[in-house]
């Protein structure tokens, strides 16, 4: 152990980053994957402290719960907790990202920004509950995710403290793999079905980073698709679904009406079998790095598209303007960590009121990677047929306005251009 610790000497750089000797009994935030395992070892050892394993079970597939905490039991822990949050994590954070159109950067909608407040959350609760004095987890220093936790943390436990090992011990992949065989801690390997991506899934959407990957020029190798078909392999045949919304919030697929989670999880399912929600994406970091990730995100693609064509045609021109700068903004702060930020609630209330509007139902035609509105549908539509009609007559528009209309519409351009390209002699 002597040359890891050595590795992890720091100099505190803010105030809730536990020392040594401040380090009795630790919430460790367990995912039963390769870090977090060595973490749960490496904890007992360097901190000579007890650690509580929480796993929150936020909609990632596939998952076997009973294995997670039966191995953290096994590798020391006091203590084990599954928390089943998906019906939270539907409700009180991708429903407020759904109303707010939340993408960031044009293409991520925010799955793994939105669950880390939430898991944070969760982590203090338990940690206030079973009496520990620091909460560890495992991200990195080059990511965001240790934004968030630290940030929730911070602001909801002041008297809580942080470790993050990942980021200070330096180990590599292989080095970790190392430490894990020396301590009898099994962790499965490319050999044994697992991909060799670094992973983060929950209901809204799943992230795959390492590898080719980090190469711009590598087109995506098949074997990153774990949850949607690629779209070349897609049925040849074309599925139409329609979301229906009530307030903003979605309710129903092809008339059935679902609770949030199985709705979700429903229109993932569809997504996956056509190919939608691939997103091969150059994100910008709030750590100042560029990177490149690759996104399956098929509940996400078919139900923000859904509710943006919904909220364009319930809301008038001016306000389609003015909120869609406002879901930038929004998007902003939850993917850089200020989920407890007061303007995200300012926000909020504005999403609310605008969604009070949004209900009706869209179509949506999917059919080899792309969906596409074909219907729409709302008693609330800002939208008359006869008006937009180009064979009707009549009625509250009147054609023969229109001259009067355009030369005060243009008259400053005109004007300005009159100036600038004929100025006066």
């Amino acid at each position: 152990m002597a040359e890891i610790t050595e590795q992890t000497q720091h100099t505190r750089t803010a105030s809730y980053l536990a020392e040594k000797g401040e380090v009795h009994r630790v919430l460790l935030l367990y995912s039963g994957g390769l870090d977090t395992s060595v973490m749960l070892k490496w904890i007992q050892d360097e901190y000579d402290a007890e650690v509580v394993a929480l796993t929150v079970n936020l909609g990632q597939p596939g998952e076997d719960y009973g294995v997670v905490e039966g191995k953290a039991r096994d590798l020391g822990a006091v203590d084990t907790f599954v928390v089943d949050a998906r019906e939270e994590f539907a409700r009180e954070y991708v429903l407020p990202s759904i109303k707010a159109n939340g993408l960031y950067g044009g293409g991520y909608p925010l799955f793994t920004a939105l669950g880390r407040p939430l898991i944070a959350k969760l982590a203090v609760e338990h940690a206030r509950r079973v009496g520990c004095d620091t909460i560890a987890h495992g991200c990195t220093g080059k990511g965001n995710d240790q934004v968030r936790i630290e940030a929730t943390v911070a602001t909801l436990a002041p008297e809580l403290k942080v470790i993050a090992p990942v980021r200070g011990w330096q180990m590599g992949r292989e080095e970790e793999m190392a430490y894990a065989r020396r301590n009898g801690i099994h962790v499965k390997g490319p050999s044994e079905g697992t991909p060799p991506y670094s992973i983060d899934d929950n209901l809204w959407g799943r992230s795959s980073e390492g590898r080719w990957i980090e190469e711009l020029d590598h087109a995506p190798d098949d074997d990153v698709f774990q949850l949607v078909t690629p779209p070349e392999r897609a049925p040849d045949e074309t599925q139409i679904v329609e979301v229906t919304f009530e307030r903003g919030v979605p309710v129903a697929l092809d008339g059935e009406r679902l609770g949030l989670v199985a709705l979700l999880e429903r229109a993932a399912e569809m997504g996956c079998r056509h190919g939608v929600g691939i997103v091969d994406h150059i994100e910008d970091r709030i750590v100042g790095l560029k990177v490149r990730d690759i996104y399956e995100v098929p509940a996400a693609t078919i139900v923000l598209l859904a509710h943006r064509e919904l909220e364009k045609l319930v809301c008038t021109i001016h306000q389609n303007q003015f909120k869609a700068d406002l879901d930038r903004q929004w998007a902003y702060l939850v993917y850089a960590g200020l989920w407890w930020e007061p303007l995200r609630g300012d926000l909020d209330a504005y999403m609310e009121r605008v969604n009070e509007q949004v209900t009706g139902t869209i179509g949506i035609k999917l059919y080899k990677g792309s969906a596409r509105v074909v219907t729409r549908q709302s008693p609330n539509a800002v939208y008359d047929e006869a008006l937009a009609s180009f064979t009707a007559s009549g009625g509250l528009f009147s054609q023969q306005a229109s001259p009067g209309f355009i030369e005060l519409w243009s008259l400053q351009s005109r004007m300005a251009w009159r100036l600038r390209n004929d100025p006066p002699t």
